[in-house]
C-alpha cells in the first residue's frame, strides 16, 4: 500500500512539473511572439525598429574628401549608440592645381609640401527626431560624436627638371628654388611616393550632422547626411608655403550613406 502511495505522490509531483515547465514555456512563446507582433506592427507604420546596423559612407568635406563606416546599438526606439570611423584626406583652401601644357606632364598643386590623412575613432549617439511615418517617407535622425584622430602627414613630390636630368623631389630650404620655380615643374610626384617618410599627428575630434534616410525598405539604409565638425592636433600641419600652418580645422560636409539594419 506505501508503495502505491509513493508512485501516485511521485506522479503527481512529475505532472505538477512537467504542467508548470509547459506553463513557462507557453508565456515565453507568447512574450516572444508579442514583442515580433508589436515590431512588425510598428514597421508598417514606419517606425524604424531594429537592434544594429552596419553603414559605410562618401563624404565631400569642404577641405577634403573621405569614407567612413558605422556600427548602429540600438538603445530604444529612438536612441542607438554610435561607433564609427573615418579616414580622409584634409587640404588647405587654398590650393591651386595646376598644369605647364606639355603633352607628358600631369597635374600638380604648386608650394604644396604635405599631403595629411586624418583617421578618426569616435564614439557618439543617434536621435530620431522623425519617424518615415510609411514606406515612402523620409526619417530624420541627429548624431553626434567625438573621439581620436590619428594624422598621417606625407611628403607631397614633384617631378622637376634639374641641371643633370630630371627628378623627384620633395620641398626642402636648400631646393626651394627648383621646388618654387614653374618653369622647373614637369609634374607631381604621384600618388605612391612619400609613404615611407609618414609622421604621425595624433589629436582628436567633435562632429555633428543630421542624417535624412529615403530609404524604401526600413531593413535598407539609403541616406543623406550633412553635418559640421572640427579636427585639433597636438602641433602645426604643415600644408602649404606662404600659408599659416593650422593646429585647428573646420569643416562642414555631405556624405551618401548606404547600409542595412538588423533585427
Amino acid at each position: 500500500m506505501k508503495k502505491i502511495y509513493c508512485l501516485l505522490l511521485v506522479s503527481l509531483v512529475t505532472t505538477c512539473v512537467v504542467a508548470q515547465e509547459k506553463s513557462s514555456k507557453e508565456l515565453k512563446r507568447e512574450d516572444r511572439n508579442r514583442k515580433v507582433n508589436e515590431r512588425v506592427r510598428l514597421a508598417e507604420e514606419g517606425v524604424l525598429v531594429f537592434d544594429k546596423h552596419s553603414l559605410f559612407g562618401i563624404q565631400a568635406k569642404t577641405n577634403g574628401l573621405g569614407v567612413f563606416y558605422e556600427f548602429g546599438k540600438m538603445k530604444t526606439n529612438t536612441r542607438a549608440l554610435l561607433f564609427r570611423a573615418d579616414i580622409t584626406e584634409i587640404r588647405d583652401l587654398k590650393e591651386e592645381k595646376l598644369n605647364n601644357n606639355t603633352l607628358f606632364s600631369n597635374s600638380y598643386k604648386y608650394g604644396k609640401i604635405n599631403s595629411f590623412y586624418p583617421i578618426t575613432l569616435g564614439i557618439g549617439q543617434q536621435h530620431i527626431l522623425g519617424q518615415k511615418g510609411n514606406k515612402n517617407g523620409v526619417a530624420v535622425a541627429a548624431m553626434y560624436y567625438g573621439g581620436l584622430s590619428v594624422g598621417l602627414l606625407r611628403p607631397y613630390y614633384l617631378n622637376v627638371v634639374t641641371g643633370s636630368g630630371t627628378d623627384f623631389i620633395k620641398y626642402s630650404p636648400a631646393d626651394s628654388v627648383i621646388f618654387l620655380e614653374r618653369l622647373n615643374i614637369l609634374g607631381s610626384g604621384g600618388i605612391g611616393r612619400g609613404w615611407n617618410e609618414i609622421k604621425v599627428k595624433p589629436g582628436a575630434f567633435v562632429k555633428g550632422a543630421l542624417r535624412f534616410d529615403y530609404g524604401k525598405f526600413n531593413e535598407a539604409v539609403s541616406a543623406i547626411e550633412v553635418g559640421a565638425g572640427v579636427d585639433v592636433f597636438a602641433s602645426k600641419i604643415p600644408l602649404l608655403l606662404f600659408q599659416k600652418d593650422k593646429q585647428l580645422f573646420y569643416h562642414a560636409y555631405v556624405a551618401i550613406v548606404m547600409g542595412k539594419r538588423k533585427q
